[in-house]
């Protein structure tokens, strides 16, 4: 590709990496400018040709482990590289544990986003998991391949503490006497070994990324170097006493990761403050896109495109839109019904239910309870007219 310098073809890389058909000429030419010569078109066209055959597609990702189960066979999982497969086909019993925390983590990422337009939904039988959504280098990219790699992290370290990995077991580092601020303590008990699932977590998951080399590849590796740190931010310190009546003369103690949703919760407002970047010029870094933030983005999740608002079905762009979706008539969030349905309006639905009341313990030992009956009003986003989504299913 004479004549385009190496930056100038990274930039225009990921540009068309992101868009396609007539929308990427588009904006090839709007990069590339117009001189009006002959060379120069078919210099442009020839690139374009070379770059349209690069248009993203939706690959199979190692997030459909979790749908597997129990059926984990390395060859038949889709999306793996060389050197996942070869992972998968030397660690069996960490497939299994990956798969495990393939559920729990899309579970969390569920239960993060359930109050927004786009609420992490996941597409059954699909090997890709999400659909087109990831695609765009969005936020929510962003915060998906993070919260994934902290998963990972997660379930192998649990998974070498319960006994049920044999490469690893409790951290073999956290033995003899150490001092924390309220004195000296003797290591005891298992000690988490979150380095051994940082460790097979990066090998794992960004073997793919690193294949790749482009400017997405990079973005996913930074946000998944964000998830693994994030468990590991959150490791504490668990004692038990030792003395008379418990007067604690003697102390054991052992790290523990936290609680997932801890985990969770931390990314979710990465997420929120997430920084939109650039590609540096010589391709191994970002630039801010805000010149006039001096906001570090080492430990900040960082995507390239502005989401888009998921307000309607729009199959190219992942969207399931937010029509039937449920939400809170008495709230300004955006769980509230003006921001779920996109000023759409909703509908009501007044449903009859019975509970348990008036619940009372009776010796011994029983607790017995009426059954009351309650009327519950749902409100649901109405569907867009048909003249809003036609052009974007």
């Amino acid at each position: 590709m004479s004549g385009w310098t190496r930056a100038e073809e990274s930039r225009l890389h990921w540009k068309m990496t992101h868009t396609s058909g007539q929308d990427g000429v588009r904006q090839i030419n709007r990069t590339a400018g117009n001189d009006g010569t002959s060379t120069c078109s078919r210099l442009y066209l020839a690139f374009i040709l070379i770059l349209l055959t690069l248009t993203p597609r939706v690959e199979s990702s190692w997030w459909y482990i979790g749908a597997l189960g129990a059926r984990v066979i390395c060859d038949n999982i889709p999306g793996l590289v060389n050197k996942q497969r070869q992972l998968c086909q030397k660690h069996p019993d960490i497939m299994q544990s990956i798969g495990e925390g393939a559920k729990e983590w899309i579970r969390e990422c569920q239960h993060q986003f359930r109050h927004h337009r786009w609420n992490c939904s996941t597409l059954a039988r699909d090997h890709t998991v999400f659909g087109k959504v990831m695609l765009r280098s969005s936020q929510e990219a962003a915060f998906v391949y993070a919260i994934s790699s902290a998963g990972v992290v997660y379930a192998i370290t649990r998974a070498c503490s319960q006994g049920d990995l044999n490469s690893c077991n409790c951290d073999p580092r956290k033995r003899g006497k150490a001092r924390d601020l309220r004195g000296e303590f003797d290591w005891g008990g298992c000690s988490d070994n979150i380095n051994y699932g940082i460790k097979f977590s990066k090998a794992f998951v960004d073997a793919k990324e690193k294949k790749e080399k482009d400017a997405r590849a990079l973005m996913n590796l930074h946000n998944n170097r964000c998830g693994r740190t994030a468990v590991k931010r959150f490791m504490k310190l668990e004692c038990k006493c030792h003395g008379v009546s418990g007067s604690c003369t003697l102390r054991t103690c052992w790290l523990a990761m936290s609680d997932f949703r801890k985990t969770g919760d931390y990314l979710r407002k990465k997420y929120n403050l997430a920084i939109q970047v650039t590609m540096n010029q010589d391709g191994t870094g970002f630039t801010v896109t805000n010149r006039h933030s001096d906001r570090l983005i080492k430990n900040e999740l960082v995507y390239f495109e502005n989401s888009p608002d998921y307000c309607v079905l729009d199959k190219a762009a992942g969207s399931l839109g937010t029509a039937g979706r449920v939400c809170n008539k008495s709230s300004r969030d955006t769980d509230g019904c003006e921001v779920m349905c996109c000023g759409r309006g909703y509908d009501t639905t007044r449903v009859a239910r019975v509970t348990k009341c008036e619940c009372k313990f009776h010796w011994c030992c029983a607790v017995k309870c009426k059954e009351c009956q309650e009327t519950v009003d749902f409100h649901t986003c109405k569907a867009p007219k048909r003249a809003d989504w036609l052009d974007q299913t």
